[in-house]
């Protein structure tokens, strides 16, 4: 006995949703062991979420200092360990390179914050970032950028 139309689109469309259900089943478990190896992830949201109250309070187009400042400001309050303006030296072949790189921030004494404050992010800002964490043997960065409609940041891995 040959089925009818309704027939076939009804186990069609059970097939389909169980189907589905495992896809988003399988999504949420990948999901959930991903977010579990995220580095540094509470140290990051504290920094992203002080982040955000300062754009939230002065929106985009002020100068990278004047972010820098509010940022400071926001991490002392919070009671966020942090070095500002933090040096670093090249080692090449043995030798230190005159030239010196300073990261905007070091948040939690492992986690550097590049703060830009331009148009859009570019390549060689998350070039920077890299390099930042060379020099420096940390493996996070957060480049974040104030100058965009919305804050726009990044996470860098080394």
């Amino acid at each position: 006995m040959a089925k009818t139309q309704e027939e076939y689109n009804s186990k069609e469309i059970s097939n389909y949703l169980k189907h589905k259900n495992l896809f988003v089943y399988l999504i949420k478990i990948f999901l959930h062991y991903y977010m579990s190896f995220i580095r540094y992830k509470k140290e990051s949201y504290k920094i992203i979420g002080k982040c955000f109250e300062v754009y939230n309070n002065l929106g985009f187009g002020f100068l990278e200092i004047v972010y820098k400042d509010a940022l400071e400001y926001e991490f002392k309050k919070a009671g966020i360990p942090y070095e500002r303006e933090k040096e670093y030296t090249v080692n090449y072949k043995g030798i230190i390179l005159p030239h010196k790189f300073y990261a905007d921030f070091v948040v939690f004494d492992k986690i550097i914050l590049e703060i830009k404050a331009v148009s859009t992010i570019h390549d060689k800002f998350l070039a920077q970032a890299l390099n930042y964490l060379k020099v420096s043997n940390n493996s996070l960065a957060l480049l974040v950028n104030f100058g965009e409609e919305e804050l726009n940041f990044k996470r860098i891995v080394w």
